[in-house]
């Protein structure tokens, strides 16, 4: 396995926020306030990396020097918070929104930023937009204007840690694109909010596939769901903590190792492909061998 020369330390936020509440500008403050308390509540060891979910933070991150101040100040020195929130530039027609993770150190500094690649159709963009928008409709969440895709998968490098491949909410469906692909990812850290789906099955599905993603690639996974399920898993996929649906607090953990070796699904992804192909060719091959006797028998 491959493990770090020091352990690092996790933090999950878990806030618990109702979708109804969530974007609610009389609350945000609220919010925003239980996300920076539960960061620093009483812990056995001081984290290393605080990981909020998607969409945690409701102000405009580089544009709020006091937010970044707040951020920066629930870590030690050397800590990171890793979290979701949106960035809109309107210094560009048509203006620009992007789903995001940030990557910010002691003292507010934003060391990196990843927006988010795979986006939700209705939820946040509208396809074809001139017709759908004649007829009426509009995204779900973002209602008149739709939020933009970044310019690829890539590989967040913080100082002292681990460098991590981030995924925003259903990104974690996809097969074979945990990663950017150079191999430099060491873990998955997968924010999501997941208040969508209420009570119900959608959160253990969408963990569920999130958890397949650290099978394919080896690498532990690391997930901050809104309101939940939260985990931590080992390169294996197995679960190794977790915070339950619909509950408020916050999950310290190790992070643990990923595996020196990548599996056979990440090193070769066209070999399911494969598999199938000479599925169906034994398939067609018995088949026409069962066929033939009952058709000679016939003749006779």
């Amino acid at each position: 396995l491959d493990a770090a020369a020091e352990p690092v330390h996790l933090r999950l936020v878990q806030g618990n926020i109702a979708q109804h509440h969530k974007w609610d500008p009389a609350l945000r403050q609220r919010w925003f306030q239980r996300h920076l308390d539960l960061s620093v509540a009483p812990g056995e060891v001081q984290p290393d990396v605080v990981l909020w979910p998607e969409s945690s933070v409701p102000y405009p991150i580089e544009e709020m020097a006091e937010v970044r101040d707040l951020i920066g100040a629930v870590v030690a020195p050397g800590g990171h918070v890793v979290l979701g929130a949106n960035l809109y530039d309107d210094g560009v027609s048509p203006p620009i929104l992007h789903n995001s993770v940030y990557g910010i150190a002691e003292g507010g500094i934003v060391q990196q930023r990843y927006d988010k690649v795979d986006l939700v159709p209705f939820g946040e963009f509208l396809p074809f937009r001139p017709l759908f928008g004649w007829l009426g409709l509009e995204a779900l969440a973002v209602g008149s204007i739709d939020f933009v895709a970044g310019d690829g998968r890539v590989t967040m490098t913080l100082d002292g840690v681990p460098a991590f491949s981030p995924l925003v909410c259903f990104e974690a469906a996809f097969p074979g694109r945990a990663t950017d692909g150079t191999g430099r990812a060491r873990w998955i850290a997968n924010v999501t909010n997941d208040a969508w789906f209420g009570i119900s099955s959608g959160p253990h599905q969408h963990a569920g596939m999130a958890r397949m993603r650290a099978v394919e690639a080896g690498l532990p996974l690391v997930r901050a769901a809104n309101t939940g399920i939260s985990l931590v898993t080992d390169a294996r996929g197995r679960v190794l903590a977790s915070l339950p649906l619909g509950a408020m607090g916050t999950l310290d953990a190790v992070l643990p190792a990923a595996l020196a070796t990548p599996p056979l699904a990440s090193r070769a992804p066209w070999l399911p492909l494969v598999l199938a192909a000479l599925a169906l060719l034994v398939a067609a091959v018995a088949e026409g061998r069962a066929v033939l006797p009952r058709a000679a028998g016939k003749r006779d």
